[in-house]
């Protein structure tokens, strides 16, 4: 058998196809991953027409052309779901066009690298935002075993894709256990306010010894901070102690209140706009208050008592007239030990993810050298 190189170009074609007829809801728009996934979108939708929004059918591809602010790497995903999804405008969407000689899947193969995120880096160009054009995609060299090889090693990837889609899915039965319990707690307790239960910190690094800074995602943890923080001069940040929890005021960039809670052994400093405090650990569980904080049903509450003209904040004294049911703290921990298996199965998952996309480069060069 033998390798046959082409250009992308040859086996890919563009799709335009917009959302004119608007046969297409909010339901479906999503936003497109680092992570090589689609996610629901954490744009602020309200009054947004879809028309323009461009249609990703099952074994599209899509992209975001701007490189120049995601860490080094390109948001591209496939919509391997059997749904329609919309993505925006600004968004490039494409098909294999000769599915004899490339499989979609292959191709995912191929993207899901740190090869080719390296590769989308190096070959995005502009000054104010760089960008990894449609002319660039099409002008890759790409080197293609048979299609019955592309084959084989995709049923090894996809097979592993479905057990961890299995132990996903698993995941989401345990969450419905945790928010069932608290809907039953709703219904049957009264809610006190959390300010009581509080304690405001604003402990400064004023030595500058902690060197540990991490930023806060709208997907309530921490993340590494972006190359601006200059590692050197963190003496105005603020430090969030283990059981500490850290949140950011500003609710209309996306529409969540973020936050994370420092659940390691060490402190962390994060940027001085960030509010920080713990919980008085005899009444309140600072795990507890984090299930609420994960609900949507929170994000919403944080929503709609944000206020300001040109920035929407959700303030420390906003936060303080939070109320929930608050029970026995023997109850609190019993729903808590559920919730850390969830979190700790969910761990388990996002390694199985990263060693499904550890695979691909590997996969990628034994088909090659099969061939």
């Amino acid at each position: 058998m033998a390798l046959t190189k082409y250009k992308l170009g040859e086996l890919i074609e563009l799709s335009e196809e917009r959302n004119f007829h608007r046969q297409f809801t909010l339901h479906s728009v999503r936003g497109i991953a680092t992570k090589k996934e689609f996610i629901e979108t954490k744009a602020d939708m309200d009054g947004v027409s879809l028309n323009s929004y461009k249609i990703v059918y099952p074994n599209f591809f899509a992209y975001v052309p701007d490189t120049s602010r995601r860490g080094d790497k390109i948001s591209l995903s496939i919509n391997k779901s059997n749904n329609v999804y919309l993505v925006s405008s600004i968004s490039t969407v494409f098909k294999i066009s000769n599915h004899h000689i490339l499989l979609p899947d292959y191709l995912f193969m191929y993207f899901n690298r740190p090869e080719f995120d390296r590769y989308s880096r190096f070959n995005s160009w502009g000054s104010a935002r760089e960008t990894f054009s449609w002319e660039e995609m099409c002008d890759i060299d790409i080197v293609l075993p048979p299609i019955e090889i592309q084959k084989k090693y995709v049923d090894v990837y996809n097979s592993m894709v479905e057990n961890q889609t299995a132990y996903e899915k698993g995941l989401e039965d345990l969450k419905l256990v945790c928010d069932g319990f608290i809907e039953d707690l709703r219904r049957k307790m009264l809610c006190e306010k959390i300010g009581q239960y509080l304690e405001y910190h604003d402990i400064r690094n004023s030595d500058n010894k902690c060197t540990n800074v991490k930023g806060v995602t709208v997907y309530k943890n921490f993340r590494e901070p972006t190359s601006k923080v200059n590692r050197d001069e963190l003496r105005g940040y603020k430090i969030v102690k283990p059981s500490w929890i850290t949140f950011v005021q500003t609710t209309h960039n996306e529409k969540v209140f973020a936050y994370a809670f420092n659940n390691t052994n060490e402190d962390i400093v994060v940027s001085s706009v960030n509010e920080v405090f713990s919980t008085n650990t005899k009444k309140l569980l600072p795990q507890y208050l984090c299930m609420f904080f994960n609900r949507k049903e929170f994000d919403r509450y944080a929503r709609f008592h944000s206020w300001g003209s040109a920035r929407e904040t959700f303030t420390w004294n906003d936060l303080i007239e939070v109320a929930i049911p608050i029970p026995d703290i023997d109850i609190q921990q019993s729903i808590v030990d559920i919730y850390n298996q969830y979190i700790t199965r969910k761990e388990i998952n996002e390694k199985l993810k990263t060693q499904i996309k550890d695979l691909c480069p590997i996969l990628i060069k034994g088909s090659l050298q099969e061939a």
